[in-house]
């Protein structure tokens, strides 16, 4: 790539280093025990290599390295009143840049199923953002909106936004519309992790969320975020107009239009609360719940029902009330994409084995036991389990 850049006639010929030339001519029983390799896994010498430059020898036809000196510079802009936090882009654990695949793996959406804007505690308090909320997130070039998290890393002065939603997965959430335009002079590197932005509440009336098997016309609703599910599609939405009839508006937005369907619901206007399920020959079709607040139900334990042929009495009274009768039922937010454990198991058998390290919670639970990505939310949440038994002794 330097040799073209630099239109060097006598290195246009040297070899790839993303060479996979190998793998050309691999079966699909050999590709189903495929066994992962280091590139370059070239057609000629196949194996792959164990490290890149191993021999010694780089990108050049005469094996020598080129080292371009580079001037150390401040970022372009800087912070102001106007725009004084600094945002930083990055991926997260489960996703790679636009989930055009990732985003269609259950199991790596589930950890972190929507876009947020991490942040410090102290600055979300100025903004007058909270934790939960939706804020919208303002540059010079553009805007974004996404949920305010705070995930203990964050330094004040600074927040961070992920690159991976954009259109396709919510209807605002794209960070690239808010990143300043200037580029590295040498490398052509975007300057994504220095953006002056001011960040402020992206006020809605209410929130919710829907389960569905069939996908749903979501862009006529204020914020929404689609998620795959195993055996659904997973909307979490907010609006600013208040719902009128919400029976009328619930079947409306799951396409119910029989006035004979198996319809379950629950309404409390005083706590601004809504809860609807849709029945079909005794299988779950899709729910929708509706709060003014943000403290919805757990989505963990509605999914698990959507893989059951037949919902028995019990369940129904759960999708009504939104969680199951017996708490042990509910495994919580997954933690462990691997193998799909959630939070409240992982806290239980550390409460009831009283387990103190990451590695006993694997040995207990599986989790982190394979990628072990997991493993620092593992010491968080041990953290956070010893800060409240000491408050409570």
């Amino acid at each position: 790539l330097s040799a073209w850049r630099n239109g060097d006639a006598d290195d246009r010929e040297a070899p790839r280093m993303f060479d996979i030339g190998g793998l050309a001519g691999l079966t699909q029983d050999a590709y189903d025990d495929f066994e992962p390799v280091q590139w370059p896994y070239r057609a000629a010498a196949p194996g792959g290599m164990q490290r890149l430059f191993e021999d010694g020898r780089y990108a050049f036809a005469d094996g020598r390295a080129r080292f371009v000196p580079t001037a150390a510079r401040a970022p372009v802009h800087a912070a102001d009143d106007e725009y004084p936090l600094i945002l930083n882009t990055g991926r997260v654990r489960d996703q790679w840049h636009t989930m055009t695949r990732t985003g269609k793996a259950a199991r790596l959406s589930d950890h972190l199923p929507e876009p947020f804007v991490d942040m410090h505690p102290q600055d979300a308090l100025l903004c007058g953002v909270g934790e939960g909320k939706l804020a919208r997130v303002t540059s010079r070039w553009g805007a974004m909106v996404a949920r305010v998290r705070f995930g203990g890393g964050i330094a004040r002065g600074s927040v961070f936004v992920p690159i991976h939603w954009n259109d396709q997965f919510s209807s605002d959430a794209r960070v690239g519309a808010v990143v300043n335009p200037v580029v590295d002079p040498v490398s052509g590197e975007p300057e994504f992790k220095h953006t002056p932005v001011h960040v402020e509440e992206f006020r809605v009336s209410w929130h919710g969320f829907v389960l569905s098997r069939n996908a749903l016309p979501a862009d006529s609703l204020t914020y929404w975020t689609r998620i795959q599910g195993k055996q659904f599609h997973r909307y979490e939405f907010a609006g600013r107009e208040a719902i009128g009839g919400r029976t009328e508006w619930a079947r409306a937005l799951l396409g119910v239009q029989d006035p004979e369907a198996d319809w379950l619901e629950y309404e409390d206007r005083t706590a601004g609360v809504y809860h609807a399920g849709y029945v079909v020959n005794d299988r779950l079709e899709a729910c929708v719940y509706v709060s003014t607040r943000t403290d919805l139900p757990s989505r963990a334990w509605l999914s698990q029902l959507f893989g059951q042929d037949r919902l028995e009495d019990t369940d129904r009274i759960g999708l009504l009330l939104g969680q199951p009768l017996e708490k042990t039922a509910d495994a919580g937010p997954t933690v462990c994409s691997c193998f799909g454990v959630g939070r409240n198991t992982i806290c239980d058998a550390v409460r009831k084995h009283d387990l103190k390290t990451p590695a006993e919670i694997t040995a207990c639970v599986k989790a982190g036991g394979n990628c072990g990505s997991c493993v620092p939310e593992l010491r968080k949440l041990l953290g956070e389990i010893r800060i409240v038994e000491a408050e409570v002794a």
